[in-house]
């Protein structure tokens, strides 16, 4: 069987507003990406940009919504200082911290933002595996 990859794809308000928060703000690297679409290469998937009118007329569902779509995005780090830092990072690029870094019920260490379109990421640090590539830290 061949390997699989996701992509996760954002529906977003301002594309060039977004490909600046993950690019320049979050320092996600960028693929070569055909106009009207942003890609950037994550640890085993990809992450996509495209405008939300767009890509909800090429899902055939109404572009409104509002509230919490039922879905965050986990962003895994090695320790939680490194939490902390990504935290920070993505503020000072234009996202809203919604939960500061904190001990957590599972035993990890996490903390959320939002993105400028209200995407939530969740940052976390978990003590207890790597879910990372076998080639970083296991």
């Amino acid at each position: 069987m061949k390997p699989r990859i996701s992509m996760i794809t954002l529906g977003v308000t301002e594309l060039e507003r977004s490909v600046r928060f993950y690019e320049q703000g979050l320092g996600l690297p960028r693929m070569e990406s055909p106009p009207g679409v942003a890609f950037f290469t994550l640890n085993g998937s990809w992450l996509g940009l495209y405008s939300r009118e767009s890509l909800a007329d090429d899902a055939g569902v109404s572009p409104e919504g509002s509230g919490f779509s039922g879905i965050a995005i986990a962003h895994n780090v090695e320790s939680e200082s490194a939490v902390d830092e990504i935290l920070e990072q993505a503020v000072s690029a234009g996202a809203t911290l919604v939960k500061p870094g904190q001990k957590v019920f599972w035993g990890g260490y996490s903390g959320y933002f939002a993105d400028p379109d209200g995407y939530l990421w969740e940052i976390a640090h978990n003590p207890f595996f790597w879910v990372g590539p076998k080639d970083e830290n296991g």
